[in-house]
């Protein structure tokens, strides 16, 4: 009786501070493994907002041009769509045009990124259940996790108001805040999907989606509606990334707006708190289902349990692009009209998408956008051979008749052939949006189909280069997801910040013809190819001599 009665003084009470016991160990420790990619993710955020104003400058040195620039954007759907709406024909606000929306959503990926880490993969691996032996209180994790992603969104939010003072403090102030509070939601987001999910990859998942409906909802009601007039369409302010740009820096900051961002950070937060403390250590707040009792006929090889486990991701993201697809070719036949008569938009995309006409500069951005988007499944895909490895599921496998090769080439195979099916369903999508708006859905839509697929050589650049850090440097996998960062932010950000050509080339989708409409050689392809296959080969003859778990 008294054993018992001093195990219940000794156990912590629930939701007392033993629950944060060596959330600071956490912190420096998830600072540590941070400490190259979470300043250079910083920088790059901090710093794209002053170059783009030295842009805008130097080619809008006028009141009268900012003003008709100002009047260019808002006056069609296409760029309201990509970019959002113009509030002001200041410098600040067109800079905020330009690159605001593209920060928050950086931001957000950053961020989810950052408290998956730290959160669900450290459970998954089995980390977080060694460290929770010690003194280490059961939120103590996700203390640490959230604070990480503060502190890298507080620094991003800073270095963005202090180059941008100039321009105004309270609209530089505006901006920054509205950028680190997007990353802010969407990490907070990300920490409830760690608690509701197993596995670290649908934990990413879902958080990503949430990135991505959120800023398809800012897209499709800002196309919908020219928000000049001080409203906004229904559909933006259904999105947290639409709150964000109703803060209207340098526009008449609305500074109310900002708030809706913090409560939604503190409701997501408290609903992970809340869902932390109510599951096992390892465990989702859902349980688990068993399966069936016996395998389908499917199970039988390692390629049908690499379907099997693979499927589910694949055919969600083969949905998703169908539908920004439909999205873009809907407003694509409209673009011509804008374009031509905005020469900072008209340069952009141009750099985007190529010299043979305007609307097919867009197309060709957009079918960029799509190719982009891909890479982050590719990495996913290859990264899941890591986790299969990490966390033993591997090791049955190969103590059968399955080498290794084998086991990696059954989920090599979803990540090689699993972009073009993904293209395909965006490419399609585009296509016949596109081909029915303007007409001619016979001629348009070949043409675009093949310009989305013509993209698959340079995400294959990106698988091979997961295989390769997997097979050779197999504790630097997740290096990956730098690279796809890298890669993503180029393509996105490149055109807008006018870097030269060499800058750009560092992405193997600089290297890609600009279609539809461009000239197609086959050389870089072949290269592209070529350095594909060598790579894949290194990983995988990396795998073959190095030690299983290391």
């Amino acid at each position: 009786m008294t054993a018992v009665a001093d195990a219940r003084i000794a156990a912590p009470p629930k939701g007392s501070s033993r629950d944060l016991a060596g959330t600071g160990t956490l912190l420096k420790l998830a600072l540590r493994r941070d400490r190259v990619m979470m300043p250079i993710w910083v920088l790059c955020l901090g710093l794209s907002a002053s170059s783009t104003v030295s842009r805008l400058d130097s080619s809008y040195d006028t009141a009268a041009k900012r003003a008709d620039l100002a009047a260019d954007m808002n006056g069609n759907g296409s760029t309201r769509a990509l970019f959002g709406a113009a509030f002001d024909d200041s410098l600040g606000a067109l800079t905020v045009w330009r690159v605001g929306a593209f920060l928050c959503v950086f931001a957000a990926i950053m961020s989810l990124l950052i408290v998956i880490r730290h959160t669900r993969e450290e459970e998954e691996t089995g980390r977080q259940e060694a460290l929770s032996s010690g003194m280490v209180g059961r939120r103590a994790g996700l203390t640490s996790a959230l604070i990480t992603v503060g502190i890298a969104n507080g620094a991003i939010a800073l270095l963005i108001a202090a180059s941008l003072a100039g321009q105004g403090g309270r609209g530089a102030l505006a901006l920054g805040l509205a950028v680190g509070l997007s990353g802010m939601v969407f990490g907070a987001i990300a920490a409830v999907a760690a608690q509701v999910t197993e596995n670290a990859r649908v934990a990413r998942g879902l958080a990503s989606a949430a990135v991505g409906v959120a800023f398809v909802l800012r897209m499709g009601g800002d196309a919908a509606k020219d928000a000049s007039d001080g409203s906004s369409h229904i559909l933006v302010w259904l999105s947290p990334l639409g709150w964000a740009e109703n803060a209207r820096p340098f526009a008449d900051e609305r500074w109310w707006a900002l708030l809706l961002l913090v409560a939604l950070t503190a409701v997501a937060i408290g609903v992970a708190y809340a869902l932390a403390g109510r599951r096992d250590v390892g465990a989702s707040f859902f349980a688990s289902r068993p399966g069936p009792p016996a395998g389908g006929p499917g199970l039988g090889s390692v390629y049908g349990l690499a379907w099997r486990l693979q499927r589910g991701t694949l055919l969600a993201w083969a949905a998703g692009l169908a539908f920004a697809g439909a999205v873009f070719g809907g407003i694509a036949d409209g673009a011509e009209d804008f374009l031509g008569d905005s020469d900072s938009t008209r340069d952009t995309f141009i750099r985007m998408g190529g010299q043979e006409g305007l609307t097919d500069a867009f197309l060709a951005s957009m079918v960029g956008i799509l190719g982009l988007v891909v890479t982050i499944h590719t990495a996913s895909a290859v990264l899941r051979l890591r986790s299969e490895e990490t966390d033993q599921r591997a090791e049955p496998l190969l103590a059968n008749a399955v080498s290794r090769v084998h086991w990696a080439a059954s989920h090599l195979a979803v990540a090689f052939l699993g972009p073009i099916v993904i293209l395909a369903a965006g490419g399609l999508a585009l296509g016949v949006a596109y081909g029915a708006a303007s007409g001619d859905l016979g001629g348009e839509l070949p043409r675009v189909l093949g310009a989305t697929l013509l993209q698959a050589p340079a995400v294959w650049v990106i698988t091979s280069i997961a295989v390769f850090l997997f097979g050779v440097l197999p504790k630097f996998t997740a290096a990956t997801w730098g690279v796809v960062g890298f890669v993503v932010a180029i393509g996105w950000l490149g055109p807008a910040m006018d870097l030269s050509q060499s800058v750009m080339n560092l992405s193997p989708f600089g290297h890609l013809p600009k279609v539809p409409g461009g000239d197609i050689t086959a050389a870089p392809f072949l290269w592209m190819l070529l350095l594909t296959a060598a790579l894949l080969a290194a990983g995988l003859a990396g795998l073959r001599r190095r030690d299983m778990s290391n």
